[in-house]
């Protein structure tokens, strides 16, 4: 099946230059990716999903090298959910080091590497990863469908994207998951998600939050990490380098689809005036924010700001760009006192104010700086562009 997204991720180059770790969340189109864009008469991709292919190499790793030879003329070889077994990464450095040939390794969980102390290829291997898709990647994209359902590729072409977007937390995050983690307590599992997706977009409190899903804080911390680990949540840090404001250190937490942080939360509609219409769409940027900086290889961190006395910033991509998101359909002076604050701290080179607001314009913030007022249409037709980050 030859797939209607033009993925933003150009696997094809980064495997030519070096062998690369690829990850990313379950269902978020590796292996279309791959078919489409990497394999060729020169690829031997090993399936780990197949029975006798997955026993055999657990038995003994060390096979691969003769499953490589046998077919003349490899020059990448494939594995795909690497993480089933995590010795074959040993193999795998071995074989890039006396062979040359490259490796595409490619997985949607970080646990069972990180329990056994996998090789992970350091100086090897660079590593990649696949997001839910992006408005750079969707023909006629609904802003609307992707706030309530998310863009997982599955989910996006379904005509039931509510029962599909069912199926992956009742088989995925309920079930696969409590037998990699090797969970005991499901019920508490899923409860700690439902306050996880609550709380998606806030600042991390352990404490309360424990508290909220009847869970020891220990047990809570433990399961944000299953959630790192599997790639379904992502820890925003905060930015700390300002002097006239001083900075909180505590991070945000963001669950990676708004599709299935609304299946948690058993969102009916998504109402525009409502604060969960906010923390969707303030997701969403930073879900292009994350994904571009990923695909373009920007070696600049994203963070967040926020002061002690409550001034805030919602996004910052190293020191180049500021970001403030609001889900308004008109852009107030109220609406700006966050970058006002940071402006004033002469450290940031660019500002942003994206919004629902169709007027576009240059505002003055103070400081000698001035921030780009812009539709968010427009802020991600120039994003993916190359306009914003350099």
């Amino acid at each position: 099946m030859v797939s209607p997204f033009s993925r933003q991720l150009d696997l094809r180059s980064l495997v030519s230059k070096k062998s690369i770790l690829f990850f990313g969340p379950r269902a978020t189109g590796k292996t279309t990716l791959i078919r489409s864009q990497v394999l060729d008469p020169h690829c031997l991709m090993i399936d780990l999903l197949k029975s006798t292919t997955y026993t055999e190499l657990l038995r003994n790793p060390s096979i691969l090298e003769e499953m490589i030879a046998v077919q003349k003329g490899v020059k990448l070889v494939i594995i795909d959910e690497v993480q089933k077994i995590p010795s074959l990464l040993d193999e795998a450095h071995r074989l890039i080091e006396a062979t040359g040939i490259h490796f595409l390794l490619t997985g949607s969980s970080a646990r069972k590497l990180k329990r056994e102390g996998a090789n992970m290829l350091a100086g090897r291997a660079w590593r990649a990863e696949l997001l839910p898709l992006t408005t750079a990647e969707i023909p006629a994209f609904n802003i609307e469908r992707a706030l309530r359902f998310g863009t997982l590729p599955a989910v996006w072409i379904s005509e039931s994207p509510e029962d599909d977007l069912d199926s992956y937390v009742a088989t995925y995050l309920k079930e696969e998951i409590e037998i990699e983690c090797r969970l005991r307590n499901l019920s508490a599992f899923s409860r700690f998600l439902k306050v996880a997706a609550l709380s998606s977009g806030e600042l991390i409190n352990f404490a309360q939050m424990a508290s909220d899903a009847a869970i020891p804080e220990t047990t809570l911390k433990s399961h944000f990490q299953i959630l790192q680990d599997t790639l379904l949540g992502h820890i925003l840090e905060p930015f700390l380098e300002t002097k006239k404001r001083k900075a909180i250190s505590t991070g945000k937490f963001y669950l990676f689809d708004n599709g299935v942080r609304h299946t948690l939360l058993g969102t009916g509609t998504l109402d525009r005036n409502s604060d969960l219409y906010g923390s969707s769409f303030e997701a969403f940027i930073l879900h292009e924010l994350r994904a571009f900086i990923s695909y373009r290889r920007i070696k600049k961190e994203l963070t967040f700001w926020r002061s002690k006395n409550q001034f805030e910033v919602d996004f910052l991509i190293g020191r180049q760009v500021a970001i403030e998101v609001k889900a308004t359909q008109r852009i107030t002076d109220r609406h700006l006192r966050g970058l006002n604050a940071l402006a004033e701290e002469k450290i940031v080179e660019d500002f942003y104010i994206i919004s629902n607001d169709p007027l576009a314009r240059v505002i003055d913030i103070g400081s000698g700086k001035k921030t780009y007022a812009l539709p968010w249409k427009e802020f991600l037709a120039r994003l993916w562009a190359g306009e914003v980050i350099d």
